[in-house]
């Protein structure tokens, strides 16, 4: 009886609550429309209310992904999945301080403040009217949670080359390391592609923009914001945050690369201890290290494990390497990055953009950009502090030398950039910007090295081929070029296998051999060839050598042709016999198509495939290998098949018009949820290539609409 009357006044308590007063007031402010494919269109009449019912619909979507995500970035992952993600959560809490975060809430603009609390009322809301989704930790989210993660991109965290083991090493967390950011070989050589097309190679006049990030699938869903105070934006969102990060309004539209632009350095000190404190020398003084208590919990402990962190005036102790103490330098969270992140959002045109990039806060992109005033753009990164360009910034720099802090930040008019460059096409496929629009890209040697220690790839020059040899283009024919299947790095290690094969003929090899001669490389369900190029090439991957440039990056198409060139013919012959026995081992024939063997599978909402459940055949495979289009698949717990996990994910291409005109593509299916019939409603088209109508315009939403709801009724 007790009980009964304590859950009474805790009801009670709740329903007479402010916090919920104002949820429901909200809630009813908000319509949500969702289209044939399950795409949430949201209408609000303030842009908080957009940002209530955008939280609301992500949540109806996948609460499990927006849950994770903030589960992650508040370095709590192991109360959740225990002491083997120790060391995670610590590297995370050396670089992202709750205590941060909250001030920053404090003191944001009332217009950013309005959307954060609008943010975590969509979630909390949600919960409140589905009291049968359990969350894993995260009861109650609070409105300072994504000053967390200020930036939308899947690689936003950057502390140089320092890695979650080696901080587990230095503070005595001689746990396990979780696997979650473990990868197969060629994922380093991956990456997105975005393309604009300008005015004088449009074939209508306008501007185009192909956005093509390459990502974990189901990484980011497909939404469409609206409100009664201007905002009109369409694209990708993280799961969990509230601006579009990938995307276009009816003014303009953006797409993020990631970068090798250096934002973040690593700094050997010279320490001493003096009384349990450690000292730093600097300019000839020792200084104390400043002490923070981090205090980590895991799941099924109840005493937290208690941490000393140490922190010079450049930021986090992080490592230690031949006995030497490791600082990083970072900025890896700002209000001033959430901000820029929003405003994107809404801006106007190329002016208003520009403003926006003026506010330098955004370290983990390039943006290529097109407007409907027929301009386009592109920026190599946007926060880039000054340096010494002297100096490598890719190694350790000495730590007892002020001269090597940071001189501020560069202007955007300093950085890599082109603006309506005279070809009329940009691309860049996570890859130099010296290549960025052909001939009229900007010159290496105006630029020091650390803003741009990028490598060419292979789908760097198959772009560049493709834009060369246009004379114009329509929004469908930009598609097609986005989806090139032209796998270029083979036409440098194939030629080089035959002139092996011909200096040492191998009899058993011959007819392997000479179907790969015959091949043409570009990617196809029912090619064998390719599927036996694909499986030697991943064999030899690890032992082409990936020597860095100053800077710090790697070239993949210098290192590919090296060695291609140097390889010896046993080298290259004896890969391709060990492939050969290895399939035939498993399927009795080497003669298998790659589309037998390369599936999409989702059955799921974690990482979980079987070869006995089906599953659809793609042609696609690694952009490693060049093709613009990315696939990365594996097999799986010794499973026969290779079963996608990563590449295309949210696709669109737009044209600029008077109207904007756009259509776009999802992995998968827009809902985290195996009961939903949006689950897996885009795989057969995603394998394809087809890409849906976008439905823009409310007129255009209205005739498609499945189903029109408040939250507050729902």
């Amino acid at each position: 009886m007790k009980t009964l009357i304590f859950l009474l006044l805790i009801s009670l308590q709740i329903v007479a609550s402010p916090e919920l007063l104002r949820m429901q007031a909200q809630a009813k402010r908000v319509t949500i429309y969702r289209d044939h494919f399950g795409v949430p269109h949201i209408y609000g009449k303030s842009d908080a209310d957009a940002v209530f019912g955008m939280l609301y619909a992500q949540c109806e979507d996948d609460f499990s992904r927006v849950e994770r995500n903030y589960i992650e970035k508040l370095g709590r992952l192991a109360e959740v999945d225990g002491e083997k993600q120790l060391a995670n959560d610590l590297y995370l809490r050396l670089i992202i301080d709750p205590s941060e975060a909250k001030a920053d809430y404090k003191k944001s603009p009332d217009w950013l403040k309005k959307l954060l609390v609008a943010y975590a009322d969509g979630i909390n809301y949600y919960l409140f009217k589905h009291p049968e989704v359990k969350p894993a930790l995260l009861t109650h989210f609070e409105p300072w949670y994504p000053l967390l993660w200020t930036d939308g991109s899947i690689g936003a965290i950057s502390t140089g080359d320092v890695t979650e083991k080696e901080v587990g090493a230095f503070y005595g967390l001689n746990t396990a390391i979780a696997s979650q950011r473990e990868h197969v070989a060629d994922e380093d050589l991956t990456g997105s592609n975005g393309f604009a097309v300008g005015k004088s190679l449009s074939k209508s006049g306008n501007a185009l923009l192909y956005i093509n990030p390459h990502v974990t699938f189901y990484f980011r869903p497909e939404i469409h914001v609206n409100s009664e105070a201007g905002m009109n934006v369409y694209g990708a969102v993280t799961w969990g945050q509230f601006f579009v990060y990938q995307g276009f309004n009816q003014y303009g539209g953006w797409m993020h690369t990631s970068s090798q632009v250096d934002v973040s350095d690593m700094y050997q000190e010279q320490v001493e201890m003096r009384e349990g404190i450690p000292y730093y020398l600097l300019d000839g003084n020792w200084r104390p290290m400043q002490i923070k208590k981090i205090s980590l919990q895991v799941k099924g402990e109840i005493k937290p494990r208690e941490i000393s962190a140490y922190f010079t005036h450049r930021g986090a102790v992080m490592a230690q390497r031949d006995g030497k103490w490791i600082s990083v330098r970072s900025y890896n969270r700002s209000l001033l990055s959430l901000e820029q992140s929003w405003l994107r959002t809404k801006t106007t045109g190329l002016k208003s953009y520009q403003k926006v990039m003026d506010m330098r806060a955004n370290t983990s992109n390039n943006t290529v950009y097109a407007d409907n005033k027929g301009n386009i753009a592109y920026w190599h990164g946007n926060f880039v502090p000054i340096r010494d360009p002297k100096k490598d910034w890719g190694l350790v720099q000495d730590g007892t030398r002020s001269a090597n802090d940071w001189k501020g930040l560069h202007p955007v008019n300093e950085l890599v950039h082109v603006v309506n460059p005279v070809t009329g096409w940009i691309q860049n496929c996570n890859s130099t910007p010296f290549t960025v629009s052909g001939s009229a890209s900007p010159l290496r040697s105006n630029y020091p090295s650390y803003m741009a220690p990028d490598g060419e790839n292979f789908r760097d020059k198959n772009a560049v081929r493709l834009f060369s040899s246009r004379a114009s283009l329509d929004v469908n024919d930009l598609i097609k070029v986005g989806y090139d299947r032209h796998l270029a790095a083979f036409d440098v290690l194939i030629p080089s296998l035959i002139n092996a094969h011909a200096k040492s003929p191998r009899p058993e090899l011959k007819e392997l051999v000479d179907s790969l001669a015959a091949w043409d490389r570009n990617a196809q369900v029912n090619s064998i060839s390719q599927h036996m190029a694909i499986r030697w090439a991943s064999l030899l991957l690890p032992s082409i050598p990936k020597i860095r440039t100053f800077g710090g990056e790697t070239d993949p198409v210098i290192n590919f042709t090296r060695f291609a060139n140097e390889a010896t013919s046993d080298v290259l012959l004896d890969a391709l016999l060990k492939v050969k026995l290895n399939v035939e081992q498993q399927f009795g024939t080497w003669k298998i198509a790659w589309g037998e063997v390369n599936r999409f599978q989702r059955i799921s909402n974690s990482v979980m495939f079987d070869d006995l459940k089906p599953s659809l055949p793609v042609a696609f495979t690694s952009s490693a290998w060049g093709q613009l289009p990315s696939y990365t698949s594996k097999p799986y717990m010794g499973s026969k098949k290779w079963y996608g996990v990563n590449g295309n994910s949210f696709v669109a291409a737009i044209e600029f018009g008077p109207k904007v005109k756009a259509y776009s593509l999802l992995a998968g299916g827009q809902s985290g949820d195996p009961n939903s019939e949006h689950f897996f409603d885009q795989a057969e088209n995603y394998t394809q290539g087809k890409f849906k109508l976008v439905l823009f315009y409310k007129k255009d939403v209205l005739e498609h609409v499945v189903k029109k709801y408040r939250p507050f009724n729902n």
